[in-house]
């Protein structure tokens, strides 16, 4: 027996994680089209490619490899962005989870700085740690998004350094070549201080957005 990723669904106090289907399209495109000066590394779908991203992810998902979110605002009820679970990795056993990445990550400009990113991110870390039992959880993102490092690094995970040529870059103009990775991590032995510190935050509410980097 292989393991297989799902997406149970994983509520909290301000976004409820659900798996990604075409219901949540509309939200989504909306959600997507506001200021997008903050996904210049990230695959964000432009308008009229929603269906088209979602039958991507949906894909991904049937090959046990990908669980993906919508990120439903409970203040709003509507999907303000979308997450996933990506690459499991059993290194024990077939059927136990050794290790997981979170990412496929991207909120709406409007729900960046209320606390979502860090329930959601606290969500899929006790699910992976505590349900799972995952001895590590990894993070990447382009290495030259200093926003999205700057963000990661607030969930208390720790940079191991950058891998070269790691992905498909999501540049605009890119199209073809390769990116540099950073690469963090949260392993089990840091998770309790890193719930805390996640919790910490979601009860304050609300949390400062990451400033974007001048060009």
């Amino acid at each position: 027996m292989t393991f297989t990723l799902n997406a149970p669904v994983l509520a909290g106090a301000l976004v409820r994680l659900e798996p990604l289907g075409h219901q949540h399209a509309a939200d989504l495109e909306a959600a997507a089209q506001e200021d997008r000066a903050t996904y210049a590394f990230t695959w964000v779908p432009e308008a009229g490619e929603v269906g088209a991203y979602i039958d991507a992810q949906l894909a991904r998902a049937a090959t046990g490899r990908l669980a993906p979110y919508a990120q439903v605002s409970l203040a709003t009820g509507r999907a303000v962005g979308a997450t996933s679970y990506w690459e499991p990795r059993s290194w024990l056993t077939d059927d136990a989870l050794d290790a997981v990445e979170v990412g496929f990550t991207w909120l709406a400009r409007s729900a960046q700085g209320t606390g979502v990113n860090a329930e959601a991110k606290l969500l899929l870390f006790r699910h992976a740690f505590e349900v799972w039992g995952v001895s590590r959880v990894d993070l990447k993102t382009d290495a030259r998004n200093r926003r999205s490092r700057a963000a990661i690094e607030k969930t208390g995970a720790r940079f191991e350094g950058v891998l070269r040529n790691w992905s498909r870059s999501s540049v605009p103009g890119e199209e073809g070549r390769l990116r540099d990775s950073a690469i963090y991590s949260v392993t089990s032995a840091e998770w309790p201080r890193c719930r805390e510190r996640l919790e910490s935050r979601v009860r304050s509410g609300a949390v400062p957005p990451v400033p974007t980097p001048r060009r």
